[in-house]
């Protein structure tokens, strides 16, 4: 296993960390959702999972550097999906860098990265329970119109 050797900011001597011994993986049990249960766990098609995630990469995208823009976008993504926003917290890189944040939902989150001298986006949109997550990637279709998109879903929590 790699050890980095980062130095800490306060310049403090680090302490040796010695590796753990690896535990035996133990198996568990989740059983299937219903309607008793708040677990927010999905059931289709005969397979319960506790999200879908779909990963969205927009290439030749416009207006990745502008805050407002992926702002309105996020919550509009929110919206379209049927889910819950709870905050969102976005960070605008200097000298014409990208945008980096996320929206905290109650079914999960939806995170962003741009790099706008690529004109790259990357959109992460996690959601549990009865939202939608899929309905988002048109809202970010419109908002920011891309030449070139590349998606992939993984279910996670499969049980």
């Amino acid at each position: 296993m790699a050890r980095l050797n980062l130095v800490a900011a306060n310049k403090l001597p680090q302490k040796e960390i010695k590796p753990r011994a690896a535990k035996a993986p133990r198996p568990v049990v989740v059983t299937p959702s219903n309607d008793d249960q708040k677990d927010h766990f999905i059931t289709k098609n005969g397979l319960s999972y506790a999200g879908s995630h779909v990963i969205i990469d927009l290439w030749e995208a416009k207006g990745l550097d502008d805050r407002e823009k992926i702002e309105t976008a996020l919550i509009d993504a929110v919206n379209e999906a049927g889910a819950t926003l709870l905050h969102i917290h976005l960070h605008k890189f200097e000298d014409g860098g990208g945008i980096s944040g996320v929206a905290v939902l109650a079914e999960s989150h939806i995170s962003v990265h741009t790099w706008p001298e690529k004109g790259f986006a990357a959109f992460d949109v996690f959601m549990c329970g009865n939202a939608e997550p899929r309905k988002a990637l048109d809202v970010f279709k419109r908002a920011f119109e891309p030449g070139r998109v590349v998606v992939g879903e993984h279910k996670r929590g499969v049980v």
